[in-house]
C-alpha cells in the first residue's frame, strides 16, 4: 500500500490586475486549455505524478524555484492544487517553514502542546513525550518563553523536535534543516533515519545530494515546476549534478524518466563507473587500488593549464568518508596538452573501517581549489569490500591509537 499518492497535480498562480479579475479566473473553465499557458498565470507545477511506498525515503531535488516546496505544501494539505489530487494514508507530520505554525506570543511549552495537538495527539500523549520533545531540543529554561524571543536555530530544534515525536506515519522535511547548527543538523539525521528504520514514511527536500542519496531509495528531481527525473536516487541524483553543472553524463542513467541532451565535448572513452559527466578537456584513462595506494592515469584532450587529480571514498549509505587531491595535497602537477598522460599515486594509510561496502569515485580538474571546472568525474569508478572482523568497529572508522595514559591526582 501507498503512504503518498500524487496524481496529476498542477498549481497555477494568478496574476490578475484587479480583485474582479482574480474572481472572474476563479469561475473560468479550465478544462479547454492547459494551466499556465495564459500571460497572466504563472505554473508552479505543472502534471506532477508520483507514489511512495510505506516505509520508503523518497528525496525531492532541483534548483530554486523549481517547485519542490509548493509540493510539500500541497501534500501537506496547507496549499490546494489548481488540478490533480493527493492521497495521503497515515498521520502526517511536516517540518517546512521556520516556526510556521508556532505562536510567537506563546511559550515553547504551549506551543508544543499546541502543535501536538494539530498533529493529532492526544493531552495524555502529549504529557508523555513532553520531556523527551524538550531534552532532544536541547533550549533548557527558555521553553518557558515565548517565541519571539527565540533564535531562528532554537525554533528549529523546537520544530523538529514536536515533528519526530509525534508518532508520524509520514514525515516531511523542507531545507529547513539547512539553518541549523552541524551538532543539532546530525542529530536531526540520526532521528530521520530512526524513523525510517521504524517503518516511517520519508519525504525529504535538501539541496545537499549526499544527505539525499544517504536517506532515500528513490528521488523526484524538479525543473522549471515540471519532473525531470523520477527513479533512483543515486541514478538521478548524478543527473541532476550533471546538469546542473552544464556537464554532460557518460553513460545516461538507466533509470525511469531521466533525460538530458549531450554536452558538444562529452568524453568519448568511458571507464567502469556508474555515472561520468565533464567537460571533455581531460579523462581519468585508468584507475588501480592496492591496499596502500591508489594509482590515477590521467590524459589531456585539450588544453588543461592547471590539473588537479583526486578521489571521494563513500560507503554503502552513500555517505563521504573520506577523499583528498593533488591541490590539497599540496603537490602541483604540470599542465596537459593534448595527448599527455601523468600517472597520479595517492599513498595511503587507511584507516580500520567499519564491515561493508565502499565505492572510489575519481575526478580530474582544472583550476584551484577554491574555484574550478570537472573535466571528467566518475562516481564509483573502484568498490571495495570491508569483511566482518573478529574486532568490531565503532562509527565509521577506527584510527590508530598507540595508548591509553592513565594518572592520578589528589
Amino acid at each position: 500500500m501507498n503512504a503518498v499518492e500524487v496524481v496529476d497535480v498542477s498549481k497555477v498562480y494568478v496574476l490578475g490586475h484587479s480583485q474582479w479579475s482574480r474572481v472572474r479566473r476563479i469561475f473560468s473553465p479550465m478544462t479547454h486549455r492547459r494551466t499556465g499557458e495564459s500571460s497572466d498565470e504563472v505554473c508552479a507545477l505543472r502534471d506532477v505524478s508520483f507514489s511512495v511506498a510505506e516505509g520508503e525515503a523518497f528525496g525531492i531535488i532541483g534548483a530554486n524555484g523549481s517547485g519542490k516546496s509548493t509540493l510539500l505544501q500541497i501534500i501537506a494539505g496547507i496549499l490546494r492544487p489548481s488540478t490533480g489530487t493527493v492521497t495521503l494514508n497515515g498521520r502526517c507530520s511536516t517540518l517546512l517553514e521556520l516556526g510556521s505554525g508556532f505562536a510567537p506570543e506563546f511559550t515553547g511549552r504551549q506551543n508544543v502542546h499546541l502543535n501536538a495537538t494539530i498533529l493529532g495527539l492526544s493531552q495524555d500523549e502529549i504529557e508523555s513525550k513532553f520531556e523527551a520533545i524538550h531534552d532532544f531540543s536541547g533550549i533548557g529554561d527558555f521553553i518557558d518563553q515565548p517565541i519571539r524571543t527565540y533564535s531562528t536555530g532554537m525554533i528549529l530544534r523546537l520544530a523538529f523536535a514536536v515533528a519526530a515525536h509525534s508518532e508520524p506515519r509520514i514525515l516531511i522535511v523542507d531545507e529547513a534543516l539547512a539553518v541549523g547548527d552541524v551538532a543539532f543538523r546530525q542529530r536531526c539525521m540520526r532521528r530521520i533515519h530512526e524513523l525510517r528504520a521504524n517503518g516511517v514514511t520519508i519525504l525529504f527536500v535538501s539541496h545537499d545530494t549526499t544527505d539525499v542519496k544517504a536517506l532515500c531509495e528513490r528521488c523526484l528531481w524538479l525543473e522549471r515546476g515540471v519532473v525531470r527525473g523520477l527513479g533512483e536516487a543515486d541514478e538521478v541524483v548524478a543527473h541532476y549534478l550533471a546538469t546542473t553543472l552544464d556537464r554532460t553524463q557518460i553513460p545516461k542513467p538507466a533509470g525511469e524518466n531521466v533525460t538530458g541532451d549531450a554536452h558538444p565535448h562529452a568524453i568519448a572513452e568511458p571507464v567502469p563507473g556508474t555515472h561520468r559527466f565533464g567537460n571533455g578537456a581531460a579523462e581519468v584513462a585508468g584507475v588501480s587500488r592496492t591496499e596502500a595506494s591508489l594509482r590515477l592515469k590521467i590524459r589531456g584532450k585539450r588544453q588543461v593549464s592547471a590539473p588537479i587529480a583526486g578521489f571521494l571514498v563513500r560507503n554503502q549509505k552513500g555517505e563521504n568518508i573520506f577523499g583528498t587531491n593533488s591541490a590539497r595535497e599540496n603537490h602541483p602537477l604540470p599542465a596537459l596538452a593534448a595527448g599527455d598522460e601523468r600517472i597520479v599515486d595517492f599513498r595511503l594509510t587507511m584507516p580500520r573501517l567499519a564491515p561493508g561496502t565502499y565505492s572510489i569515485s575519481v575526478a580530474v580538474s582544472d583550476g584551484s581549489l577554491g574555484e574550478f571546472e570537472v573535466c571528467d568525474y566518475i562516481e564509483d569508478a573502484l568498490t571495495f569490500e570491508i569483511p566482518q572482523g573478529s574486532r568490531p568497529v565503532s562509527g565509521y572508522m577506527e584510527l590508530p591509537c598507540s595508548a591509553v595514559n592513565i594518572s592520578f591526582h589528589r
